[in-house]
């Protein structure tokens, strides 16, 4: 008796209700069209950011979802200088987190290139440098030749949660996924990435890294939808936000019968968040270049500006002459004259208090 989607006759021949995702996929796609109008207008610098910005979350994030913390200036750094964005950049970065980076970046900046059995290989290559997950050996840069499965509980007392397909099953299966990936079947390529993720993940055709290809293989799809390598917005970042939900939803369709409306809706509701999340990131961006248009012709010194940037930049705790002094590296009758200046100019405001606990904030307009 068929227990997974897999094992089912018309596997792999998903079916969905369109009517029951209409409406969030016109959504979704008029959100992508909006925020990439909104990104033409943005300056080469601005934008540039906003591309580093959400390529190194897309990194970070999904990296996070398997339990891999990176590091967050080494992830920027690779990525920077991959793509020519800064000249500098740390001098030693992890191999784990260049593998990644490689990977990413490939997906996403070679996003007209098509999927082969060697890409995929190369990328789980890049995944796992030294042959091990952890401190574990594990087969690289080829399918899995064991059995897959998902298990929790204490021994003698494990619940398999999920088996994948079988390792013998793996060179048909594969071969199946990539005709289909590669080809201009009609298939919207938003819906395209949703279908991809899924099956992907089902298949599991590596010992591990599964989780992680198959975000890149959304993104590369989401830069097809979008005929463009520029990321404005980072899937894995939501996707890390709703990760229970993640992992529910795909639970609960792989003992589909074939029906993946479900698995549909939920990802593209994330996507309509990623781009919700995505649009806000770009008000504060634009909000920062017309700041600085406003201030253009305003004399300021090199600590003010210093200040002012880090002020719009996810500024920890509120502002006091003390932590400018200590910031800035000047003494704090300077840093209260520096502040004394942009109160008088307009660009700062004292906050409800005073006496020694006075704090300062950016006036809004």
């Amino acid at each position: 008796m068929a227990e997974y989607i897999y094992q089912q006759g018309n596997w792999p021949h998903f079916t969905w209700d369109d009517l029951a995702i209409q409406a969030i996929f016109g959504e979704v796609r008029l959100l992508q069209g909006k925020i990439q109008g909104r990104m033409l207008a943005l300056g080469f610098p601005s934008k540039e950011e906003s591309i580093l910005q959400s390529l190194t979350l897309d990194v970070l994030k999904s990296s996070e979802i398997e339990g891999e913390i990176l590091n967050y200036d080494q992830v920027r750094s690779s990525i920077a200088i991959r793509l020519g964005l800064e000249a500098g950049g740390l001098k030693s970065v992890d191999r784990n987190v260049e593998g990644i980076v490689d990977m990413v970046l490939d997906a996403t900046q070679q996003y007209t290139k098509d999927l082969t059995n060697e890409r995929l290989f190369g990328w789980h290559a890049a995944l796992f440098p030294t042959g091990h997950s952890g401190m574990y050996p594990i087969e690289v840069a080829k399918y899995r030749t064991g059995i897959m499965q998902v298990v929790s509980g204490a021994i003698g007392h494990e619940r398999v949660h999920f088996q994948a397909i079988s390792p013998a099953d793996l060179p048909a299966e594969m071969a199946q996924f990539i005709a289909w990936f590669n080809q201009p079947n009609g298939l919207d390529p938003v819906l395209k990435a949703a279908i991809a993720h899924f099956w992907f993940i089902i298949i599991h055709p590596f010992d591990d890294g599964n989780g992680r290809i198959a975000r890149a293989l959304t993104d590369l799809l989401l830069a097809r939808s979008e005929n463009s390598p520029d990321r404005f917005y980072s899937m894995s970042s939501q996707i890390m936000a709703e990760k229970k939900y993640y992992y529910a939803i795909l639970q609960q369709v792989q003992y589909s019968p074939g029906d993946i409306t479900a698995w549909l809706v939920w990802f593209l509701t994330c996507m309509k968040h990623a781009l919700l999340a995505a649009e806000q990131q770009l008000d504060a961006v634009l909000w920062k270049v017309d700041f600085w248009k406003k201030h253009d012709q305003v004399a300021l010194n090199h600590r003010q500006r210093l200040m002012l940037t880090k002020l719009m930049h996810d500024f920890q705790g509120k502002l006091q002459s003390s932590k400018w002094a200590k910031m800035a590296h000047c003494s704090h009758d300077t840093a209260l004259r520096d502040i004394n200046d942009l109160l008088a100019k307009g660009i700062l405001r004292q906050e409800m208090g005073g006496g020694r606990n006075t704090t300062y904030e950016l006036i809004p307009y």
